[in-house]
């Protein structure tokens, strides 16, 4: 009797796949995927016995259309652990046991976790194995490259994110085998990318225009930027491991860090560099910074505002295609995501989001604003980067103008080490601003004083704020003011900030109420800054958008302290601001120093030192230690860095976006237009959607099943952006980017 894996539509089965012939492939390519770190062989032997339980006759009458419900995962959990006992076969039998359905529970929950599956009585006979395969031998030599914990201290840890590991690389290969035989014109478009040393050709070309300008116009300010250059380009050929980057703001870390990431890459053979942003209002900016110098088709940008429907595949562009295929197991060169995106898939354990862990193994992973890493699960978070340095072959380095004091979180053998030789001596040479505190002021009383200046900047916490001061002054004047806040679309923000720029250097008026989306990745240079109370990171931030050329001598930076609608309720934000008075206290105008930021932190983790792994994400890791039993969908459903979840809605805020959206009103394959109209996106909470739809502003159904519209555009105005709907009060206040 011929056993098969998956099926065609045709009735003759004579081009089914074979199981034999689906297990030796996923086999094979998940021993390639997991010889990166050392577990070939017990990767093979899980890819081989992954589907078992298809070998029933049950499975195979399913297969042919009868409606049984079978179970075929647990078969060749159980054979495993029955071959290999605790430690080994337990470690195989997560990976197959939830190569479905996701990494189970040890020994808590339901009747899906890992114990009760393998004592499971009522599964179908699958002794037909035994006719075509057998279960591969491990022996010692096969496991003595395998990922071993670092000390004691991180034992359980370590057994836990292998196994997460181990399972990346089978779900992966079970995914790409089982689209190879089902949807042959996707897995095409897979692999066949550039190599490192073709990518960093081209970024040379990138670096000596870069130099070319620094030559041109050889400012204090542009000399620095090119000694910090080759500063990361002379360390990248140090070793594998952990690395800080302390670059003031203006210091052009970015092309820096990836000069260094590059480089790094090919002194070390390492497959890909993943640069990992806090906001998903910069990674488009920066996506487009590294597709300009790089090139388009080796950067995938991959964030919650570019997933992409799975419907209306071939419609897409082949471009669009690799770039859809590739996020779901990061096999391009150069990866640009997001801290949650990041975080989250290495503590999932959901098959789609796992699938890409393996690809993290062998790479550079670049952290820029490291100081915005979740304070919630701060600890679990850097165990993961430390774990993949220490057992994954991975390179981490920290880039961010003001470094977390996270030295005493880290497991003890580890220390970080900075690239900048001396990052004291070079901060003062960045000193361009003076800061001054100015205590309470009321809108009114800042509105009048932005009134005053030419070319002003003021940075407020709130999308509220924002707009009550811009509506403020523009009752006192109407020459050169904007606003800025993510009420706007991407391309409105972008249109503005063009203005904006354009004014700067035409020394026009030009008065600026922005919320923080223009601390990170913006590039505006004004002489005045007003900073309403923030962290110490955020005012740091705010302070490079002052002076940051070094035209003048000194730019004028002043801190406030705002109204109470001016302070976010929700979050930490009370508590940060609270902490950087007591540095303006201790360090008065000094406060942007090395050593104010490292206090600052030193503060903060301390007043939050309970809460840095809030859900006890390494107490339960560390629980299931004795007998491999790992909490792995608690973590899961544990481990969650955006509470709450964001609606996308289209605005037509010109004439190609309403084209944009009648044409996906219409058409078949709604899906093809995704990557068009982010630009034309802004994301609210739920709340505010409802609302807007019960005020008629949005439609009452997606179009084409997935973009909420507005249909009102008096709701979108042209100088604020999207407006609430006017019975939308929000409980408190909501920080908002």
């Amino acid at each position: 009797m011929a056993y098969y894996a998956h099926t065609t539509d045709n009735k003759d089965k004579s081009d089914w796949q074979l199981l034999i012939d689906h297990l030796l492939n996923v086999a094979k390519y998940s021993e390639n995927f997991a010889n990166t770190f050392g577990a070939g062989r017990m990767a093979y032997t899980a890819g081989m016995v992954h589907d078992l339980g298809k070998y029933s006759k049950e499975f195979q009458e399913r297969l042919e259309g009868k409606k049984h419900k079978v179970d075929h995962s647990t078969a060749g959990a159980k054979e495993l652990e029955k071959k290999y006992g605790c430690q080994i076969g337990r470690v195989l039998a997560y990976v197959v046991a939830g190569h479905h359905g996701g990494l189970p529970n040890g020994n808590k929950g339901n009747d899906r976790n890992l114990l009760s599956r393998l004592e499971k009585k009522d599964i179908p006979n699958y002794s037909s194995y035994e006719n075509e395969i057998q279960i591969p031998l491990i022996d010692k030599e096969d496991i003595k490259n395998i990922p071993v914990p670092q000390n004691a201290e991180t034992l359980a840890f370590s057994r836990s994110f292998f196994i997460r590991m181990l399972y990346s690389c089978v779900v992966d290969a079970d995914f790409i085998d089982t689209e190879k035989f089902m949807a042959l014109d996707k897995s095409i478009l897979r692999g066949a990318n550039k190599n490192i040393n073709d990518i960093y050709i081209k970024f040379e070309n990138t670096l000596n225009e870069l130099e070319l300008k620094a030559l041109n116009n050889a400012t204090s300010i542009n000399i620095e930027r090119q000694k910090i250059l080759q500063t990361c380009i002379e360390a990248a050929n140090w070793k594998n491991g952990f690395y800080t980057l302390t670059v003031p703001t203006g210091g052009g870390k970015t092309y820096s860090s990836m000069a260094f990431a590059l480089k790094h890459a090919i002194k070390n053979k390492k497959d890909r560099i993943i640069y990992v942003i806090p906001y998903t209002s910069i990674i488009e900016q920066n996506a487009q910074v590294f597709r300009d110098a790089l090139g388009d088709d080796v950067v995938l940008e991959h964030h919650s505002n570019y997933d992409y429907p799975d419907s209306s595949f071939d419609t897409w562009s082949d471009n669009e295609k690799k770039h859809r295929l590739s996020t779901e197991n990061w096999d391009m060169p150069i990866i640009t995501t997001t801290a949650v995106q990041f975080f989250e898939s290495m503590f999932s354990n959901k098959s789609s989001k796992c699938r890409k862990l393996h690809n993290i193994a062998n790479s550079v992973v670049i952290l820029d604003e490291a100081q915005m890493m979740p304070l919630d699960y701060l600890r679990p978070c850097l165990w993961a980067l430390v774990e993949l340095i220490n057992n994954y072959n991975v390179t981490v380095v920290l880039c961010t103008a003001t470094q977390p004091a996270i030295r005493d979180m880290l497991p003890s053998n580890v220390n970080p080490v900075e690239i900048i030789k001396n990052p004291i001596e070079l901060q003062k040479k960045f000193e361009r601003v003076q800061i001054q505190y100015l205590g309470n002021k009321n809108d009114f009383d800042i509105a009048a004083e932005i009134t005053k200046l030419d070319q002003v900047l003021c940075i407020v916490n709130t999308r509220k704020h924002a707009k009550i001061l811009f509506e403020k002054i523009t009752e006192l004047t109407s020459e050169g003011i904007y606003h800025l806040s993510a009420r706007m679309c991407p391309a409105h923000r972008k249109q503005i900030l063009a203005e904006i720029c354009t004014r700067l250097k035409e020394k026009k008026t030009c008065r600026v109420i922005s919320t923080q989306l223009i601390e990170a990745g913006v590039d505006v240079d004004f002489p005045v800054v007003y900073r309403s109370m923030a962290g110490i990171d955020s005012i740091t931030q705010a302070a490079g958008r002052c002076n940051r050329e070094g035209k003048m001598n000194y730019g004028k930076v002043y801190v406030f302290e705002p109204e109470e609608h001016g302070m976010p309720k929700k979050g930490r934000f009370s508590k940060n601001a609270s902490i950087t008075r007591s540095i303006v206290r201790s360090f008065e105008s000094n406060i942007l120093s090395l050593e104010a930021i490292k206090s600052y932190f030193e503060l903060l983790y301390d007043f939050e030192r309970e809460q840095l792994d809030s859900k006890d994400i390494l107490k339960m890791i560390k629980e299931g230690e004795k007998d491999l039993l790992y909490p792995f969908e608690d973590i899961a459903n544990n481990f969650n860095l955006i509470d709450d979840i964001m609606q996308t809605v289209i605005v037509p805020f010109d004439e190609e976006a309403k084209r944009l959206i009648f044409e996906m009103e219409s058409s078949k394959y709604p899906g093809m237009y995704s990557r068009s109209l982010q630009k034309y996106s802004v994301q609210i909470y739920a709340f505010e959607k409802e609302a807007l739809v019960k005020a008629g502003a949005i439609g009452s159904e997606k179009v084409g099943g997935l973009y909420w519209v507005v249909r009102d555009s008096s709701f979108y105005n042209n100088l604020i952006g999207l407006m609430d709907a006017e019975n939308v009060k929000a409980p408190d206040e909501v920080l908002l980017f």
